[in-house]
């Protein structure tokens, strides 16, 4: 005899349960990435799928929480490794954002896309064009500049007015004119600053170009796929970190 199938509360029971079980894994997950109070003593490191979780779910917790007041984000590349320093009291909406994308490896196995020489190192689109998609759109408020976009600035690429999503560069040379412009630093290169300069820049604007130009759509949808395929040259973001105090 065939047992009754189980009832419409018995669906719903075992789907709130998968529901909770989703949401207690996410909230183990945050506060092993330190947005509790510190990450977990003993606590594996997250894994790529546990932090690709993260980048898929934009409106977590993880999120919200403030970035130390001084931190170091070592960038590993194909040129080698350089330092940024930041400072949260500088810029402190994009100091946070930048923070806990590293955290999440949202910046791991990307390309400097855009480099010009005489003027910018940019980065900031992911190769996964699922991530990006979550991304691309989600502009946070400007920050007051506080510090000039000197040799060695970081700061968000803009279109305009409250534009500011991932993508970032390094002045290569003193940009302080994009100062008035409202390109607002977060920190500043401190040591590596020759592995920036080597960066390769022979494709210019070509290879998708800045933010205002309209021409990133190619990236945006197919990400390192067409990168590698038609810039090959292109030098690798391979990972950002971030430094244990004192280093």
């Amino acid at each position: 005899m065939r047992g009754r199938p189980p009832s419409a509360g018995g669906f719903a029971t075992a789907h709130v349960q998968q529901c909770l079980t989703r949401v207690a894994g996410l909230a183990t997950l945050v506060c092993t990435l330190g947005a509790c109070h510190g990450p977990r003593a003993g606590a594996a490191p997250p894994s790529a799928a546990e932090r690709r979780a993260l980048l898929l779910q934009p409106d977590a917790e993880f999120w919200q929480a403030p970035a130390p007041a001084r931190f170091d984000v070592a960038v590993e590349t194909t040129r080698g490794t350089f330092v940024v320093a930041l400072e949260r009291a500088l810029a402190p909406r994009g100091v946070d954002r930048f923070y806990r994308l590293v955290q999440a490896g949202y910046f791991d196995d990307s390309r400097f896309f855009r480099v010009v020489p005489g003027f910018i190192a940019q980065f900031g689109i992911p190769g996964d064009p699922a991530i990006t998609r979550v991304w691309k759109d989600r502009a946070m408020p400007d920050d007051p500049v506080r510090a000039s976009n000197v040799r060695g600035a970081v700061a968000y690429a803009m279109t305009g007015p409250s534009t500011r999503t991932t993508q970032l560069f390094v002045s290569l040379v003193d940009n302080s004119r994009l100062d008035t412009q409202g390109f607002a630093p977060i920190g500043r290169v401190v040591r590596g600053m020759e592995v920036v300069d080597s960066l390769y820049g022979g494709y210019g604007e070509s290879a998708g170009g800045g933010m205002r130009a309209g021409k990133q759509a190619r990236m945006m949808d197919e990400g390192n796929a067409h990168l590698d395929r038609e810039y090959p040259r292109l030098d690798r973001l391979i990972r950002a970190r971030i430094l244990d105090p004192g280093r």
